[in-house]
Formats: structure tokens, sequence, C-alpha cells
């Protein structure tokens, strides 16, 4: 029973369900059994068991494009983040019959815990931090206003601690044969409490903010839907352009002051390829009458015969054609751009049709664009970078007035990966407290106001996103963070320090046996 409420849980609590109540109890019924001290190895099999199954269920949009990586990568997830629940195990029968305090502070280390070991996704083997628990509160703004001050940790934070709450309450009421006002749990009442913390920053940042909303862009968002199985067909070139041109011209006629285009948009390298590229886009630009930022890949000659590639992004005017400077991506996806760890695993290769590895790039500053309304600094994100707070920091700290990711996720099909991307971007916005812009060559395109809000999202007369066409979005901007960080940006990952020392708090205590305790009993 465990197992399955586990797993039931913890996937609609995920995009694309609408389910961000369930994450309050996704964790509970493994942390109520912890209370029964089950033996570990069966404990440690079914949590292990329940993660797995769920993760790959989670992460099934992998596969379109491989079922190989979505069954092994489903069950590494599960266990990584499962590995708390051995904490859990260890903590929840040494926190009955102590004092409130000794208590409270085990909560807090638990839901510390989670936040490192979430954390260490984000680095660990290359990284792979995708789903945070946090992201299952994408939809509900209240709670993602914390985010600018601890960073999406903290949401992921007070999430835990509300299951352990709830946990804790029904301990108590069914178990501790407590009556009267005794039966009140101290636990629930601190994830009550940091709930309202959660809130309180919400009501405080967001209130009146028609006030401070002022004018920053019209942006026009090209969703060319191009299949990948056919970007790099030479064959296919002249269907990509014109998809191109009547795509943009179309998005040209509403007047935009910038025009979008996805990730690894032409067919051939902008930089260092095919000269005709070059003036294709800023022909482009030209009959457009608006610059355009477009997602290019570059080529680079890194020595005698030997060349580096880049999934890169540039800025075109329509007047002065393409800018020299462009951005290109810092984090490469495993096995899909680069064979992490070659002489071990270059046998598996790549799902893409890419004959060698991409570069990564280095230089986090962003990419100036002429508008109408005077020039903006857009801080660039390809593909799963949103994934990775740190980056964003570093363009925002570089002088970023907002944010841009540009993505591809029509490898993955018409299933979840486009909105489970998008609940990154919406985390990210809430950190940074810059819009984020978001336009993808099949799947969700929009934008996100500072505070986490989803504004504008391209949709079909169907309402899906997996179309092929163009929208244009007049984007805001709140005065009070113009020219300035949130506490986040400026501190980092503060919090994740503090988590780890609370997580190390909390077991130092419950590891003295108190008089009342069953250690000492036994």
């Amino acid at each position: 029973m465990v197992a399955g409420l586990t797993t039931f849980l913890l996937v609609v609590a995920f995009p694309p369900f609408h389910g961000p109540e369930a994450a309050y109890a996704c964790l509970v019924p493994g942390i109520f059994w912890a209370y029964m001290r089950p033996r570990l190895r069966t404990y440690a099999w079914t949590m292990f068991a329940a993660q797995s199954v769920a993760w790959t269920i989670n992460l099934s949009w992998l596969h379109p494009v491989t079922w190989a990586g979505l069954l092994i990568l489903g069950p590494i997830v599960g266990a990584w983040t499962g590995s708390w629940y051995l904490s859990v195990w260890w903590t929840m029968p040494r926190m009955v019959g102590r004092p409130t305090p000794v208590r409270l502070v085990a909560v807090l280390g638990l839901a510390g815990a989670w936040v490192v070991v979430e954390w260490t996704r984000s680095w660990l083997f290359g990284g792979f931090p995708w789903m945070p628990l946090a992201a299952t509160q994408w939809e509900m703004t209240s709670m993602l206003q914390v985010a600018a001050y601890t960073g999406a940790g903290g949401i992921s934070f007070v999430v835990v601690a509300a299951n352990i709450g709830i946990a804790a309450f029904v301990n108590r009421l069914f178990r501790e044969g407590e009556v009267g006002l005794r039966r009140r749990s101290p636990e629930l009442l601190l994830a009550l409490f940091l709930i309202l913390v959660c809130l309180s920053v919400h009501v405080q940042e967001t209130a009146n903010r028609g006030r401070y909303t002022v004018a920053f862009a019209r942006v026009a968002f090209v969703q060319p839907d191009i299949p990948t199985a056919v970007k790099w067909d030479p064959a296919r070139e002249p269907e990509i352009i014109r998809t191109l041109v009547s795509t943009t011209l179309a998005a040209g006629a509403t007047r935009p002051d910038l025009i979008l285009w996805p990730e690894s948009t032409l067919p051939w390298a902008l930089h260092g390829g095919d000269p005709s590229m070059r003036k294709f886009v800023e022909d482009v630009s030209s009959r457009a009458k608006a610059p355009m930022l477009i997602g290019a890949d570059a080529i680079e000659r890194a020595g005698p015969g030997r060349e580096a590639w880049y999934n890169a992004a540039y800025v075109v005017d329509p007047q002065l054609g393409v800018q020299t400077a462009y951005y290109a991506k810092r984090r490469l996806v495993q096995f899909g751009e680069y064979i992490p760890l070659r002489p071990l695993f270059g046998w598996i290769g790549k799902f893409t049709p890419l004959g060698s590895d991409f570069s990564p790039g280095k230089d986090p500053s962003p990419l100036v664009v002429p508008m109408k309304s005077g020039a903006a600094a857009f801080g660039v994100l390809i593909c799963y970078e949103d994934l990775f707070p740190a980056l964003a920091r570093e363009e925002v700290l570089s002088g970023a007035d907002a944010l841009v990711v540009l993505t591809n996720d029509a490898w993955y099909g018409e299933g979840a990966a486009a909105y489970q991307h998008a609940a990154h971007s919406v985390l990210l916005a809430a950190e940074t407290r810059r819009p984020v812009l978001r336009c993808g060559n099949a799947g969700w395109s929009g934008w996100i106001d500072e505070f986490g809000n989803v504004r504008k999202v391209m949709a079909d007369d169907q309402g899906s996103v997996y179309f092929r066409g163009t929208s244009t979005a007049s984007v805001t901007r709140d005065q009070r963070w113009v020219g300035r960080e949130s506490f986040y940006v400026e501190h980092g990952d503060w919090f994740v320090l503090v988590c780890a020392c609370m997580a190390c708090v909390g077991a130092a205590l419950l590891g003295v046996p108190s008089a009342g305790s069953p250690e000492k009993k036994e």
C-alpha cells in the first residue's frame, strides 16, 4: 500500500498533471510507515521500488528517443532521490517521546536533508536536476516567492516539512494514544508556520503590483515545428527555409520589438558554416523589420584540421546584420551533445544525429538587442540550461534585463517533457526576479513574469502547444526589480549550506537517547 500510494502521488504531483496538492502528501506514506519500525531491508527495497516506478513514469517522455535510457535513468533518479528515506527510517522512531524542540529540529533536519540530496543532482555525474519537488508548485504562485531568497530549494523544504508534519500528526492521532490538547502535533504546526511564511512573502512581493508594471517589449515567438528527423537532412533544407520565412514574416506583420527563434533553428551553422545562412537570416530580419534572437550552431577553428562546434544563439539586426558576439551553450546534454567519459561510454553513442561532440561555452555575458524602446540585455539559456539556476545567476549578475530560453523539446514527442521543462523556467523567474521568455521548436512557448506567473502560452485553436505558428505578446516588467538583484542572485546557494547544517544538528540531537525514548528503554 505504501509503494502504491507513493508512486501514484509522486506521478500526479508533477506536470503535466495539475495536482500540486498531491506534493504535500506524496512522502507521507513512507514517513508514516517508518514510525512502525519496519525492517530496514524491507523498507529500503519498498521505497526504492516506489521511487523507481514513479520516476520512470515521470521521465517517460524519454522513450521516443531511447527506451534504454528511460529504463536506466528512471531507477537511477529514483534511487538517488529515494536515498532520503534511509534518514527517515532512522529518524522517525527516535522522535517519539522527545521534547518538542528536539522534534522540531529533527523536522528541519529531514527537510534540509532533502534539499541537499536535490542539490547533489545538479552537479554529481554531470548533473541531472530534472524535476525537483519545487517544480510541483509551478502553478502555485503563492508558494514560489520564497525562491527569490532561498532558491527553489526553499520551496522543496516547505513541501517536505508539510509531509513530515502530516505524517507526524497521523501517527500522534492514531498510534501515540494522546488525548485532548496533547493530540496536537508540533511538527504539523511548524509546517503550517512555514507555509504561512511563504504566503506572507507572496503578499509582500505581489501587493500593488499593477502600480509598478511598465512596458518592456513586444516579443514575437516563432514556433516552426520542424521535425527533428529532418532538421539536418540536406534534401529538406528548402522546406525548412520556406517555413522559417513564412512564420517569421507573419510575426513581423505584428510589428514586434523582437522576434525569437528556438534552439538550433537553421539546418547549417551560422558562424563558421555555410555563408548563405548568414545572408538568409539577415534578409529575413530586414524583411520582417525587426531584430531577431535566434538559435543556430557555430563552428570555431580549434587548430590545424580541428573544429569546435557550439550550440549557440545570435542577435540579428535588420540594418546591421548578424552581431559578432554570440552566446555558446555552457551546459551540454549528456549523450545528446557529448559523450561523458568517452573512453568508457563511447560505445553507447548519442541519441541525436550529430557526429562529433559539441564544446561547452564559457561566457555568461548577455546579448544586447537594439529595440525601438532602447537596447535591452537578454541572458540566454539554451535547452535544459534553465535547470541550472547558477547559469541564470551569472547572467543576471552580468546585467541581463530578462532571460530567454531557446529550446527544442520536439525530440520527445507530445508528452510531458514540454510542460515539465517549462516548470523549471517558472522557478527560474521567481528565483532571479527577471521575466523569462521561452521559445520552443514544438512545445511550450510563451513568457513568465518576475514572480513566476505564466502570462502567455502559445496554443492553437484546440488548446494544444504542439503546432506550427507564431504569437506576439506584450512583455512587461516590475519597476521594483529593474536593475536590482534578488537575494538568491546575490548570495547563491547559501540555503543549501544551512540545510546541511540543520541535517547534521538534527541527527546529532536524535543520536543521543533521552530518558523516555525507545532507545533508552531498550
